[in-house]
């Protein structure tokens, strides 16, 4: 009965979406609808919407269970990006506008030159292809629990479900629809995690002061941390690293940049990206909140929780809140999914159409702009089949918290990216193209090799800061392969 319920409610969920992937691609389906929506997009209507991509279903269900190990620490992180946003918004932006590009890596090309551009735009590509497989794969896990494995439906064809329905509704039109779609999953997973927030309140006898003041005298309660310099946990650690992460992972990202630059005009975009970049601080705190009251729940009615983290909200929903609490877990779970799923898919497509096959985006003759089209839903369509791999992969290795491993990533593969783009914006020096790829491949390789011999002599964990010294070395190797010709900035 219970995944009957659910299976309904998803049913109903995605005939919503694909009503409004109608209703975005009846003018017009062509690249430029795909690429840039026509440069048409509302800054308030991408605000909304790149919350949700941002805010993935790993946030869902990682940031409460990750209460139980780390607090509420994870607010530091929280702080320092809003610092990110406003370097984004002020600095790679108007440069981002003044190019007029269709993916940011095409900055690299008019920097340093070709090489150098395929390069970035390949580091991306890899980063987020397991990022985004690395999330949708908890989701599909826990639907799969949820729900298939009651219908006797295998792991296989569940993936290949979530992944079809989501090529569904985004391949006609893709970034024109992914802005309204992750604006209705935005407020669907606010609105759930209010909920579910209420719902856990409820069970608890709890009113708004009482669910605060359960929070405030939680010993999870803890946030800050500047005693310890050794913990990873440690302020200025977390703080500079949720800075710079911000800037790697959406200053960085053509996913995240994608909605910004279909704003027609600069003064529109940094409005958009402060008013979204305000937004993080209240919602995550709402999930730690959140987490801190399971861990209450759990202790007041013994309730022995998972040993993986994020199967803790899970369980809870699932097993002890009811079939409502239930229904409204499964809709803001999903809607947080596929609003970053289906983001990352349209900017996968677009950075490997734009980046690596050189198509263009103005308009063409009709035969060569039709044979753009059917390429573009080709590649499309091959990314899709690439994430129902990755994710599959996921599941033999698996991973105790999924958001502690995707930071990891990314500390590796946007370094260089960091790297690349500050040295570029702050040096006048042009470094040799052909040698390019190489930096940008030793220094995470370095940096992997430092952090054993770091952990391995003084007993130290490099944590996100390893983002940083990723990028340093990156810049290092760039002025070691720089020549004399003058600069000419883009």
């Amino acid at each position: 009965m219970q995944s009957a319920f659910i299976l309904i409610l998803i049913a109903v969920y995605f005939t919503v979406l694909m009503f409004i992937s109608y209703l975005t691609s009846r003018k017009g389906s062509g690249n430029d609808e795909f690429f840039r929506a026509n440069k048409s997009s509302k800054w308030y209507v991408v605000a909304v919407a790149m919350i949700g991509t941002s805010i993935s279903g790993v946030t869902f269900v990682s940031v409460p269970g990750m209460v139980r190990n780390l607090d509420m620490t994870y607010m530091q992180m929280v702080f320092g990006f809003f610092f990110g946003y406003l370097v984004i918004a002020h600095i790679l932006l108007p440069l981002y506008y003044r190019l007029n590009l269709t993916t940011i890596y095409g900055y690299l090309s008019q920097r340093y030159g070709p090489r150098s551009y395929k390069t970035g735009a390949w580091f991306f590509l890899i980063s987020k292809i397991v990022g985004a497989a690395a999330r949708l794969y908890l989701v599909a896990f826990i639907l799969q629990s949820l729900v298939f494995d009651a219908w006797g439906v295998p792991f296989v064809i569940t993936v290949i479900g979530i992944i079809l329905v989501i090529w569904l509704y985004s391949h006609k039109s893709g970034i024109k629809t992914i802005i309204w779609t992750d604006w209705l999953q935005t407020i669907l997973f606010i609105t759930a995690l209010v909920l579910i927030v209420w719902q856990l309140g409820m069970r608890m006898n709890l009113d708004l002061g009482g669910v605060m003041k359960t929070i405030r005298e939680s010993t999870n309660s803890r946030i800050f941390v500047f005693d310890d310099w050794a913990s990873t946990q440690n302020f200025f650690k977390q703080f500079f690293s949720g800075m710079f992460i911000t800037i790697v992972m959406t200053g960085l990202d053509q996913d995240q940049m994608q909605k910004n630059l279909t704003i027609r005009t600069l003064k529109d975009a940094q409005k958009n990206v402060v008013s979204y970049g305000l937004a993080f601080a209240p919602i995550n705190f709402l999930f730690l909140c959140l987490g801190v009251l399971i861990i209450v729940f759990a202790q007041q009615n013994g309730i022995v929780l998972p040993d993986v983290s994020d199967n803790i909200l899970p369980l809870i929903a699932s097993e002890y809140l009811g079939s409502l609490a239930l229904g409204i877990f499964v809709v803001g779970i999903v809607a947080a999914a596929f609003s970053s799923a289906d983001s990352a898919l349209t900017a996968l497509t677009t950075s490997f159409c734009v980046d690596i096959l050189n198509m263009k985006t103005t308009r063409q003759a009709k035969v060569e702009a039709e044979k753009d089209v059917k390429t573009r839903r080709i590649v499309h369509l091959g990314i899709s089949a690439v994430f129902v791999l990755i994710i599959l992969l996921i599941k033999v290795i698996g991973s105790d918290s999924i958001i502690t491993a995707i930071y990891k990533l990314a500390s590796y593969t946007y370094g260089p990216l960091l790297g690349l783009y500050f040295f570029g914006l702050y040096s006048k020096v042009r470094p040799r193209d052909k040698y390019v790829p190489y930096v940008a491949f030793t220094a995470p390789t370095l940096c992997f090799v430092v952090e054993i011999i770091i952990y391995r002599y003084f007993n130290y964990r490099v944590g996100y800061e390893l983002l940083l010294m990723n990028g340093l070395l990156t810049g290092i190797g760039l002025c070691f392969i720089t020549s004399r010709n003058k600069l000419k900035q883009p």
